[in-house]
């Protein structure tokens, strides 16, 4: 069964996140080291949290994996994408492991 990775960047207690570098330098190292493991990936940046809310979170990245194995094997690969975190964000993400219901 399918199953996903999101990796959530809070706006909370003033956190930065450097979009460019993201995009730029951290994707590819994401692409790289969990890439072959990985079916597809989703990368939100963060807007709003309503009208006239701002938005909860800098950025979601959702990836999505054949199974849990895949994912066992990409999160095994994963060191260089963990240790090149504070180079775009200040914060310590949150990530929700989950079953693809659709």
């Amino acid at each position: 069964m399918a199953v996903s990775l999101q990796v959530l960047y809070s706006t909370e207690n003033q956190t930065t996140f450097d979009h460019e570098y993201y995009a730029q330098k951290h994707m590819p190292i994401v692409g790289e080291h969990m890439g072959p493991h990985i079916d597809s990936v989703l990368v939100i940046k963060g807007l709003a949290g309503g009208n006239d809310t701002p938005a909860g979170f800098h950025a979601i990245a959702t990836m999505t994996f054949k199974d849990q194995a895949e994912l066992d094997s990409a999160l095994a690969a994963a060191g260089p994408a963990l240790a090149d975190i504070p180079n775009f964000y200040n914060g310590q993400p949150q990530m929700l492991v989950g079953q693809v219901q659709g």
